[in-house]
């Protein structure tokens, strides 16, 4: 497994768009519902700007894209 480093929302949502997600809607609180067309995958993201984005929580989210983190990273 690599180093994953943090990242902000605005730009775990730039890879998220590489890979294909579109915003949904917006979930519960400060949370966003983004979704893959393609395979139907529905990803929910927290919604922080300029905050950091949790090392677990980032590790979950590019665990349901169903990606590595390298690939993600690449994105």
């Amino acid at each position: 497994m690599s180093k994953l480093p943090t990242l902000k929302y605005e730009e775990v949502v730039a890879k998220m768009k590489r890979l294909g997600f579109r915003f949904f809607r917006q979930g519960k609180g400060s949370h966003e519902i983004w979704v893959r067309d393609a395979d139907g995958k529905i990803v929910p993201v927290p919604k922080h700007r300029g905050k950091d984005i949790k090392t677990g929580t980032l590790r979950a989210i590019i665990r349901e894209i169903g990606v590595s983190v390298e690939e993600f990273l690449q994105a």
